[in-house]
């Protein structure tokens, strides 16, 4: 072999550079294990503190926030500190392997900021009917370029439009300028304001406290998705997010002063005349429900104390009631008093000042609709806003108050953007809640003073996102910018409302497209379920190596394989990469994959050695006459593994990452590595080796298997399957995944054997008008529940209503289990995982999905043409693996439901048939490259007959190649776990179909055009 000296140069810097880079791994393990050790004594001394019974809830609690508190504490103190040569922590914990979220447990959560929004926002006139008729076609239609969607929408909508006079208001559009300059304009606008959210969203999530958050923009315009390992409180998170931080301050109206406005709207209501049902105004809900503020104008005795209840989904108002008897209901509501006692107190009694009444939280959807209807225009005054207290005013936080608030010129008197220098939480010592301090810029401060000044005896509202938070009477004008917000805030509350107003605000609306949380519990069980599988497949891959090519051959070939382990991780770790599970199933699965090459290699050598070559020159041979069918078959897998980084996403992405490198590893050492090591021992003494053992000498050894005559009766069968598939796919259809349909995924686990079709039957009246489906998941006790319920209902509480639905439906099998422990995800019981894909992320995925498998067939038929110089091997391959991949989705549509695991199409299965795509060419390729190169030694021959004798010569190889890979993809559907088991069995089913295949559907069909070539060359 040439360029020995090379090889060993490179192979020696791998071995060092991987060295280095996963040394960064066991030192963030050693630091991570010292903190959570202070962590856990530090915890466990607090904790006894407040309850000394360690089996108690209180005590359990307690423990759990105090030691993750203290566990990031502990990191941070020591991020800056020296821990590895010249790195310090948190240089080095960048350089480690991370562990994914279906490993470590959290949170990936996918948002689309509204670009629309912002383009809005930049034009001159933003009520525009065509303009917004424009931007909601281009959200429908954008795709990746939202602006030039938008601006051809426009240009059609107003024929002649000059766009510069539209937009005339944004820095650098000037009146003279074309349309196109303007569209170019706005779209790195539009770019900047989006790079702004995402930092100011990583801002938000860093003062979390997550440690290691990954927050990054994806293809399409104005999407962000976040990973956030360790997260306990994903409603805290999505909360955090959803935020816009338009904090505005607001005068206020005497609500006496709107009481006969209000009556009449009421008594005009009730009578059928306001035409509440045809104003077309998107419903509204009250907003989250945590706890009960007060107003300050409020009696002081009435102050609630705080108290987490589950928000109910507001419904509409019962029948015949009217707006009256909405706002000022005689209903009594439970308040506590001063000595701690409840009080009973009339909702309508609650009402003074700028409160004009006080609702309950179900029969607000049905005030927003009438204070919005036409009647309520033509009725109230012009520059009148109603909004909603942040909370609920009673002990149980259901009764809202409806505050007054007057614009000027329909604007806050108060609300510049990034207005607050600086805020703070602090302790209210009278209350004993928190509330938030804040700083005005100079500018603003100025404002504030005028404001307070112009209103002293009367009520200024403290306003953001449209919930009023407090509404003050003002005793003094106020100087300097000093100001506070009040609402009997939590610890938590506090410090993200902190967070929110220091980050400044978003530029656009932000809305949650999809989400999944992990708990820890589950994380754990994938990170054993992946060892295990990948110690058992690499135990028994060498093994079976060794019983079929000798002691001494198959240990070289095992020393590869670990190699290229080792070689896999490190790169892994020199590219910051995340370890997810199905990229240990990569890593599984190319180990499998690489044992391909040494058997090519294998076999080539014992046909030179049959030849009387010595082993030395049979050595030599095999490897020069296995390189090109090793190399076209690595590069194929490589060119779907490519594909699937770009269209895949998250976990898929991970997966093709560690294949991706898996495959370049394997290549490496098995052609070089283990040359270097064969001629070393050759080198050294005369060896006799002869690549056979007692079990394998005479395997599948000088076969003459007609297999061109078999095309017939293969084409029939073939055929059958085909009517067979088709027919299911017009009666049974596929069973699409949420990924692909939209929905939300439950993980619940029971402390005890549940039935899927009781649990279905408990669910399906909780959810009407929806799809249900339970699977079993790992064990008898592990549920899997999906549905579609509201997946296009996008209001802020909406996850809180089926999460409480999901546990009304199942409580009679939680033995007593509280509602805020079943959603609890780092419990051992409840639910352990959750997941939401909304329908346009779903519509993305889909688009997707259908382009990556189309862009592999294509690519790879490509490649096949332009290496073999013969358009017949291409048609063949291309038409092998569209017949494989029909195969596959028609065997899972006639099978979902009755196999007893997952066999939806999902993003795994379009991963799984691109996997299979690559894995089943490499065959293809092996055969059509051993006809290639018989058809030149005996181009006299008869054509059908040097095809026959090469998938007979072949036939060694294949058996081979495709039994070890199935060997790993056996342990692993056994071991790996549910989360993974549909997609590895799509892989199982399709590396013996390719195998099939490529005998049965691609050799035929190559062997036909090359006959009709002849035939026209003939004539």
């Amino acid at each position: 072999m040439q360029s020995k000296g090379f090889i060993r140069v490179i192979t020696v810097l791998l071995v060092l550079v991987c060295l280095f880079y996963l040394s960064f791994s066991f030192v963030t393990n050693s630091v991570e294990n010292d903190a959570a050790a202070n962590a856990a004594k530090f915890a466990a001394t607090e904790a006894a503190k407040i309850n000394k019974d360690k089996a108690s809830d209180a005590y359990r609690n307690a423990y759990d926030s105090i030691y993750d508190r203290a566990y990031a504490r502990n990191l941070k103190d020591v991020g800056q500190e020296k821990v590895y040569m010249w790195y310090t922590y948190n240089q080095v914990r960048e350089k480690q392997i991370g562990l994914g979220l279906d490993l470590k447990g959290g949170m990936t959560v996918t948002l689309q900021i509204s670009v629309a929004d912002i383009v809005r926002s930049k034009a001159q006139n933003p009520l525009d009917a065509k303009l917004n008729e424009a931007l909601a076609f281009a959200s429908q239609n954008a795709g990746d370029d939202f602006v030039g969607a938008f601006c051809k929408k426009y240009e059609e909508l107003v024929p002649g439009v000059r766009l510069a006079q539209k937009f005339i208001t944004v820095e650098g559009v000037n009146a003279n300028d074309n349309n196109s300059k303007v569209e170019g304009i706005l779209r790195e606008k539009t770019r900047t304001d989006v790079s702004r959210s995402v930092n100011l969203l990583r801002e938000r999530i860093d003062r979390f406290g997550v440690i290691a958050p990954n927050i990054k923009e994806m293809q399409r315009e104005g999407q962000i998705l976040m990973e956030l390992p360790g997260v306990k409180e994903p409603e805290r998170v999505y909360k955090l997010i959803q935020t816009s931080a338009r904090l505005e301050f607001y005068a206020t109206y005497d609500a006496r002063n709107l009481q006969s406005a209000f009556m009449a709207l009421s008594s005009e209501y009730a009578s059928g005349k306001g035409n509440v049902a045809t104003a077309p105004v998107k419903e509204e809900t009250a907003p989250d429900v945590d706890a009960a503020p007060v107003a300050e104008t409020a009696q002081p005795e009435a102050a609630a104390a705080v108290e987490e209840t589950p928000a109910k989904a507001p419904e509409a108002a019962p029948a015949g009631k009217s707006l009256a008897e909405m706002i000022w209901s005689n209903d009594m509501m439970t308040l506590e008093g001063k000595d701690g006692k409840d009080v009973q107190v009339p909702a309508a009694q609650y009402v003074g000042g700028a409160c004009i009444g006080v609702a309950n939280e179900s029969d607000t959807a049905a005030v927003n609709r009438i204070i919005r209807s036409a009647a309520a225009k033509r009725l109230l005054p012009t520059d009148l806003k109603c909004c909603w207290s942040v909370k609920g005013v009673d002990k149980k936080g259901v009764y809202f108050q409806l505050v007054a608030l007057r614009t000027s010129n329909g604007e806050a008197a108060l609300g510049d953007a990034d207005m607050i220098d600086n805020a703070s939480a602090e302790l209210n010592q009278f209350s004993g809640s928190y509330e938030i301090s804040m700083t005005m810029n100079n500018d603003a401060a100025s404002k504030w003073a005028k404001l307070t000044r112009d209103n002293i005896g009367k009520q200024v509202a403290i306003v953001l996102d449209d919930q009023v938070y407090s509404f003050p009477t003002v005793n003094t004008a106020i100087e300097g910018g000093r100001s506070s917000i009040t609402g009997n805030f939590t610890v938590e509350e506090a410090n993200d409302l902190v967070n929110v107003l220091t980050g400044g605000g978003m530029s656009a609306g932000v809305s949650i497209v999809s989400h999944t949380e992990i708990g820890p519990s589950l994380g754990q069980q994938a990170i054993e379920a992946g060892i295990w599988s990948f110690v058992i497949a690499l135990i028994l891959l060498m093994i079976y190596m060794i019983s079929f090519y000798g002691f001494a051959p198959a240990m070289v070939a095992n020393m590869c394989l670990v190699l290229n382990l080792f070689f896999t991780l490190g790169i892994l770790a020199s590219f910051q990469a995340v370890l997810t599970l199905p990229g240990i199933c990569g890593i599984v699965l190319s180990l499998g994959m690489a044992v391909d090459a040494n058997v090519l290699i294998f076999e080539r050598t014992k046909e030179e050695l049959r030849a009387g070559k010595n082993v030395k020159a049979a050595l030599a041979d095999g490897y020069k006459n296995a390189f090109s069918a090793i190399f076209d078959s690595n590069l194929t897998s490589v060119i779907t593994a490519i594909i699937l980084m770009v269209y895949g996403t998250g976990l898929i992405k991970g997966f093709a990452t560690t294949l991706l490198i898996s495959i370049i590893c394997s290549f490496f050492t098995a052609v070089f590595i283990s040359r270097l090591v064969f001629e070393a021992l050759l080198k050294k003494k005369e060896r006799t080796y002869t690549f056979t053992t007692r079990f394998s000498r005479n395997f599948l050894t000088g076969t003459r298997v007609d297999f061109l005559g078999q095309t017939k009766k293969a084409w029939t069968v073939i055929a059958a399957i085909t009517v067979v598939i088709i027919v299911s796919f017009f009666v049974r259809g596929i069973n699409k995944g949420i990924d692909f349909s939209g929905g939300r995924n439950y993980v619940v686990q029971f402390d005890h054997a549940v039935k899927t079709d009781d649990i279905t039957t408990k669910l399906m009246p909780m959810f009407p008008d929806a799809s249900v489906s339970v699977i079993t998941v790992d064990n008898d006790s592990r549920v899997r529940v999906s549905t579609n319920y509201k997946i296009n209902d996008n209001s802020d509480n909406v996850d809180q209503e089926i999460m409480q639905k999901l546990y009304a439906g199942l409580k009679d099998e939680l033995n007593g289990m509280s509602y805020d422990n079943f959603n609890v995800k780092d419990e051992h019981h409840g639910v352990v995982s959750s997941e939401m894909v909304g329908p346009s992320i779903a519509d993305d995925m889909t688009r997707g999905a259908v382009w990556s498998v189309l862009l592999s067939l294509v690519a790879i038929a490509l490649y096949i043409l332009l290496r073999f110089r013969d358009f017949s091997f291409s048609m063949g391959a291309l038409v092998s693996l569209a017949f494989t991949s029909f195969v596959i989705i028609g065997f899972y549509s006639l099978f979902w439901g009755v196999l007893p695991f997952s066999m939806e199409i999902d993003q795994q299965f379009i991963a799984a048939i691109l996997t299979i795509i690559g894995y089943a060419i490499n065959d293809t390729v092996v055969v059509f490259d051993r006809i290639r190169e018989m058809v030149g030694l005996y181009p006299k021959q008869d054509r059908r007959d040097v095809i026959n004798k090469s998938l007979n010569t072949t036939l060694t190889r294949t058996v081979m190649t495709s039994t070890t890979t199935v060997l790993v993809l056996f342990v692993i559907f056994l071991l790996g776990g549910e989360t993974i088991r549909g997609f590895v069995f799509a892989m199982l089913f399709g590396v013996i179909l390719g195998t099939l295949s490529t005998i049965y559907v691609a050799t035929p069909v190559a062997y036909s055009m090359m006959r009709r070539k002849m035939a026209k060359k003939s004539k």
